[in-house]
């Protein structure tokens, strides 16, 4: 369902980021570069198919803390992980999850969500917004966690012109803009909310549905001009969890904890309930 660009070179002149003091070629060995040490300390690694092997309700809080980085139209990002979202597909986990775009059975849209675990299910919400899934479990076996936010560490001009906050430029897309001095524009808020979302974390990335869709962020095999690599941190001490965002009836009530996020973050997105979701709670609270 996906084209296949071949092997390119890394973006001239863009920084190494928050993923190692050495750049790989988009399609190249990069996987196997050194553990790289971000610059508060953080050690991280490439994940592999193992790593995402559970189901998401088990990968979802694990994937708090870690990187995405990518690299499409030349231009490399990398953002730290900080808000997910857990969805089972049908047939996964011992309660069925209403609010997964799985539910009711494989269709041409969910399919990235039943293989290999490790490729990114970007799909188009509302029309309008990409967004980045990494799935999870048994190939066979739908699942997927929902990257809901996340800092952008890296190329903060390329996502900035992306979310439309910069007006397009050759030095910001080349990575050269310095943000601080040459664009006081973009302030701390601005900054906060380049992938405070779903919606604005997918612009911010690059990634695109439906080029992007089963992207293999494992490999980082180049895919329509993009590279996506997926690194993991150590797990976090602190995690807060509750239900999900947005998603309609039961399956956005406490029925269904399955957001998770790193407590104080200024990056997380706030609450809101899906249609009928307050309803829902409201009458699970009675029940109870």
């Amino acid at each position: 369902m996906n084209d296949a660009a071949g092997p390119g070179s890394a973006p001239e002149g863009a920084g190494t980021g928050a993923v190692g003091a050495q750049r790989a070629q988009p399609g190249s060995a990069g996987a196997q570069r050194a553990e790289p040490v971000t610059a508060d300390g953080t050690v991280l690694r490439r994940a592999g198919r193992g790593d995402l092997m559970p189901l998401p309700l088990e990968v979802a809080p694990r994937l708090l803390g870690a990187r995405l980085r990518t690299v499409a139209d030349g231009d490399e990002v990398v953002l730290r992980i900080t808000e997910v979202e857990a969805y089972h597909g049908k047939g996964v986990g011992p309660v069925p999850d209403p609010g997964s775009h799985a539910r009711m059975g494989r269709t041409a849209r969910n399919a990235t969500m039943w293989g290999e675990p490790g490729h990114l299910y970007v799909y188009l919400s509302h029309g309008i917004h990409s967004c980045v899934n990494v799935v999870c479990g048994p190939d066979g076996m739908a699942g997927g966690v929902l990257i809901r936010a996340g800092e952008v560490e890296c190329g903060v001009d390329v996502a900035a012109v992306r979310r439309g906050v910069l007006p397009v430029s050759g030095e910001a897309l080349r990575g050269k803009a310095r943000v601080a001095e040459d664009h006081p524009e973009i302030s701390a808020r601005v900054r906060r909310d380049l992938a405070r979302g779903p919606g604005r974390f997918g612009q911010a990335s690059g990634l695109r549905h439906p080029r992007h869709d089963g992207i293999d962020a494992i490999t980082g095999a180049v895919q329509a001009g993009a590279v996506a690599e997926l690194w993991l941190a150590d797990p976090l001490a602190e995690i807060a969890s509750g239900p999900r965002v947005g998603v309609a009836g039961v399956a956005g009530t406490d029925a269904f904890p399955w957001r998770f996020w790193i407590p104080g973050d200024p990056t997380v997105s706030p609450f809101r309930w899906g249609r009928g979701a307050a309803e829902a709670a409201a009458d699970l609270g009675r029940v109870r």
